[in-house]
């Protein structure tokens, strides 16, 4: 089956964004993730760090709040608005033609087409830390946790807003470790299964 779009959800720091570049690069298509951001902030009328921190973690309150009591603010909340628009903007862009789509629950929301490939990107420990300080760049006390509550928080938000487990490697086509195999042979891996038929 020709596949016209692969979604890529990945651990945070493992190099799901850099791949989805390169892989973007080798086959010719668009890759949208942080144009994914933008879109929902031009539609939402809210500010694109307050986008790309709810876009895929939530309000961390109340979605605590609910698994721990069953309850939930009345009425839809402002992360409800996001992941509307969100949902909207990620399945315009899979109508206008092969791509790459990059987190944002792209797998879920485009559950029920066949054309498309998810992907899950995950890396040891180890070399998250050190692409999260060496390639991203960022400053933080104690990398380890802070990878941690990230991933918690996401695996939340996932759970949250759909019926999938995240990073469960059943819900996937494949899942890739970029620890072990490296984002190179990550790309070659994927782009021959894209454009098998």
């Amino acid at each position: 089956m020709s596949r016209r779009i692969i979604t890529i959800s990945r651990e945070y720091a493992s190099g799901g964004s850099q791949i989805g570049k390169m892989l973007s690069e080798k086959l010719g298509i668009p890759c949208y993730d942080r144009e994914i951001i933008g879109k929902v902030a031009a539609e939402s009328g809210l500010c694109e760090k307050f986008i790309e921190d709810k876009g895929e973690y939530g309000n961390k309150v109340a979605i605590e709040t609910y698994f721990a009591t069953g309850m939930y603010y009345n009425g839809p909340s402002v992360e409800d608005s996001i992941w509307a628009i969100q949902h909207q903007v990620i399945e315009e862009l899979a109508e206008k033609g092969p791509c790459i789509i990059v987190g944002r629950c792209a797998d879920y929301i485009l559950r029920k087409r066949t054309d498309v490939l998810n992907v899950f990107i995950h890396a040891d420990k180890k070399s998250r830390v050190k692409y999260l300080l060496e390639e991203l760049k960022e400053n933080v006390l104690d990398p380890e946790k802070y990878l941690k509550e990230l991933d918690r928080r996401r695996s939340t938000y996932v759970q949250f807003y759909t019926d999938m487990k995240w990073g469960d490697s059943r819900q996937y086509d494949i899942s890739l470790n970029t620890g072990k195999i490296g984002f190179d042979q990550c790309v070659e891996i994927l782009a021959g299964l894209y454009s098998q038929d």
